[in-house]
Order: C-alpha cells, then sequence, then structure tokens
C-alpha cells in the first residue's frame, strides 16, 4: 500500500511545478526503496540489540517495484490527456523492468539461498559475510558520500537546463522521506509491529531508490532527466537518511508505540 500510495500523491505534489516526465520519475524514485538504507537500518538495530524480523527483507523486495509502474502508468495516462502518445511503451517491458530488474533479482535470490542452506550453511560462510559485514558498510557508505557529492553539480546543472527553482528540489527531497515517514509510522502503529520492524516500514517508506528506478527509467521514460532525481535521491534524501533519519524515526516508533 505504501509503494503504490506515495508515488501518487509525490506526482500529483510535483506536476504543477515541473513537467510531468519528470514528475513521474521523481514519484517512482520516492515510491521504490533504498536497499542500502535499509541495510544501515538492520545495523543500526542490530548494534542496538533490537530484534528485528527477517521477513522484513522480502518486503524491501515486494516495495521495491510497484512505484516504477505506477510513475510510467502515471505519466501515459497525462501525456494521452494533453495529446497523441507518439512514444507509447508497452506495458510488458514496463512489468519486466519494474519486477525482473537485477536487485529485485539478487535479494530474491538471496532469500532462496539462505532459506535452502539453512543455519549450516550460513555458518559456512560466517567468516566472509557476517564478520566483515560492518567494515563493508562503512566503506560502501564512504563510496556513496563521494558518489552524492559530486552529484550536486549535475543537479544544478539540470535545474539551470530545465529552468526548475533550485530551492523547490531541495525542499521536496527533504520533505517527502518526512511526511513519507509519517504515513509509515501511522501504518506501523495499526498493524501493532513490533519495533525493529515499525523502524524498518518507516525507514523503507522514507527512502529513495537511485539504483533499480534510474535504470528502469532509462528504458521506460527516457523523457526524464536522470540529472534531476537521481541527485535528488542519492545527494540529498540518501544522506539525510542515514545521518539523521535512522535515529530520529526510531526515536518516534518509541514514542508513538508506547503511547
Amino acid at each position: 500500500m505504501l509503494a503504490s500510495v506515495i508515488p501518487i500523491y509525490v506526482f500529483y505534489a510535483l506536476k504543477r511545478t515541473i513537467d510531468i516526465a519528470n514528475a513521474a520519475a521523481i514519484a517512482a524514485a520516492y515510491g521504490s526503496v533504498s536497499a542500502v538504507t535499509f541495510v544501515t537500518a538492520t545495523n543500526y538495530l542490530d548494534a542496538a540489540s533490537i530484534a528485528w524480523s527477517g521477513h522484513m527483507v522480502a518486503a524491501m523486495a515486494l516495495m521495491e517495484s510497484p512505484a516504477i509502474i505506477i510513475g510510467v502508468l502515471l505519466y501515459r495516462y497525462h501525456l494521452a490527456e494533453d495529446g497523441p502518445d507518439t512514444k507509447r511503451q508497452y506495458i510488458v517491458p514496463i512489468l519486466k523492468e519494474a519486477c525482473f530488474n537485477g536487485s529485485v533479482f539478487l535479494v530474491l535470490g538471496s532469500l532462496v539461498i539462505g532459506w535452502l542452506s539453512g543455519a549450516e550453511g550460513l555458518a559456512q560462510v560466517s567468516g566472509f559475510i557476517i564478520d566483515p559485514f560492518t567494515g563493508i558498510l562503512c566503506l560502501f557508505l564512504l563510496d556513496m558520500g563521494i558518489v552524492s557529492s559530486r552529484r550536486f553539480n549535475d543537479l544544478r546543472e539540470a535545474m539551470h537546463t530545465a529552468n526548475i527553482r533550485p530551492m523547490m528540489l531541495v525542499i521536496s527531497a527533504i520533505a517527502m522521506p518526512l511526511i513519507n515517514a509519517v504515513l509509515a509510522l501511522l501504518t506501523a502503529a495499526l498493524l501493532g509491529l513490533s519495533e525493529g520492524d515499525a523502524v524498518l516500514v518507516t525507514v523503507l517508506a522514507a527512502s529513495a531508490s537511485y539504483i533499480a528506478v534510474p535504470a528502469a527509467m532509462r528504458l521506460t521514460l527516457p523523457e526524464a532527466n536522470p540529472s534531476i532525481f537521481l541527485p535528488m535521491s542519492l545527494t540529498i534524501t540518501f544522506p539525510l537518511n542515514i545521518i539523521v533519519g535512522i535515529p530520529l524515526y526510531h526515536w518516534l516508533v518509541g514514542t508513538i508505540l508506547t503511547t
């Protein structure tokens, strides 16, 4: 539900001030999820000795694709309203890219491997997977920070070319994850989720995709400018969630679940 509702409200909120192609791409990015943010949140919970359910990994995989489909369909719908759609895309390639892209396959394949191998299989590779995980995550986040900083120039140039007000996108990249986090917190409270699962649902809803969505948009929505929606999710929202968001969402979950 979250992965379907979020891209709809984001699209209609943005299409008043930005063209429908880029509004649809931004909606898809913020309706989808960031696996790296999710993994960081699980490591945060583990460090705090807070239990979370393994099926949340499957939830992450399932939440990645709906926003891509909805974003493209919204674009096609409004393009048909404005005039003849000369660049019509069939639903099959849209569904194929959204549901069978590499990141979804990797997560689902890992689930199958873990289920087949069980605890004994995990014990055999724990020295390669479990022990070095925190160090590898630190190096990866450092690399992502470098990539994010380099994307600032791309965002500035793209906004100048598209005649878009810079502060509008910056404010949107900060406000949308916070709004999405509130929606997820309310959902978690209604469902009665545990503390750890509620934090992860909130993190998933507040995160934005910068891997799966750009790949899908390149195929299904080439009219969108990746120099706009990619830096928004990678340069602003991603570090915001990593540095401030995860502990903030944890505090909010503790406050709401205990009241």
